[in-house]
């Protein structure tokens, strides 16, 4: 996971542009009109729902466009429908990639993701075919200077969290999904700031990728996720620090 650690930091700084935040606002609007139309709109009774919300709210999202967002998933608005897709695929190097998405138009987003994939030198894959090496798991992520190792690895493991890894000024803390909210929750209680807390796909094995051929790998998976069609983007990369310093300088 460090290679996806290391490039979500990127992400973290390139976000703070307003059109950045413009397609963060329309991805999380997106999310939230479908977790409060499938489970309600209750965040108390619906762990997607409020997970969103606080990702809303992590963003700057005003509070005004939440609860319209949440009244056009439950109905109370008019609003869109939106379908999720999966999409199976391989980035430059022999990188597996695995896209989540909702969108209003199955045609027009499979096109455009194909169009995206060519033009980064990398190519749409069978259905099946890359997303078989990757876990779903819940990751909850603590930077370090929050809280000492031993009393936060006592505090999850206790509330049924798989593992827990120091990546750089951060923990990574998994677990099986259906316990993601018990430690969360366990993790609020004790007043611990995070990150993030959320449902994802870690990477069973891992290709190294180096230089330009790294840099190809990142300008696809970058391009990709700034498809406003494109909820999460999963690859098996792992880069070196050096590599991703000097790419994140560029």
């Amino acid at each position: 996971m460090s290679g996806h650690s290391k490039w979500a930091k990127i992400k973290h700084k390139k976000g703070a542009t307003d059109a950045k935040r413009g397609a963060a606002f329309t991805k999380i609007t997106r999310e939230i009109i479908t977790a409060a139309k499938e489970g309600g709109g209750d965040p108390n009774m619906n762990p997607r729902l409020r997970t969103a919300i606080q990702r809303a709210r992590g963003i700057g999202m005003p509070s005004t466009n939440v609860e319209n967002a949440i009244k056009k998933g439950t109905g109370d608005m008019e609003g869109v429908v939106y379908e999720s897709f999966t999409f199976d695929a391989y980035a430059p190097g022999g990188i597996a990639v695995f896209i989540e998405g909702l969108t209003d138009n199955k045609n027009r987003t499979t096109a455009e993701v194909r169009s995206i994939l060519t033009r980064k030198s990398g190519s749409l894959a069978s259905p099946g075919s890359t997303s078989f090496l990757f876990n779903k798991k819940g990751l909850i992520v603590v930077e370090t200077k929050a809280i000492a190792e031993d009393q936060l690895m006592d505090i999850v493991l206790e509330a049924g969290a798989e593992d827990m890894l120091v990546q750089g000024d951060v923990y990574e803390i998994t677990t099986d999904p259906t316990s993601l909210e018990a430690v969360r929750v366990a993790l609020e209680a004790k007043k611990v700031p995070m990150r993030s807390a959320e449902v994802t796909m870690i990477p069973t094995t891992t290709v190294k990728v180096t230089g330009q051929e790294a840099k190809n790998v990142l300008a696809l998976i970058e391009a990709l996720e700034d498809y406003e069609d494109v909820q999460n983007v999963y690859a098996n990369f792992d880069i070196s620090d050096e590599d991703m310093a000097a790419i994140a300088g560029e």
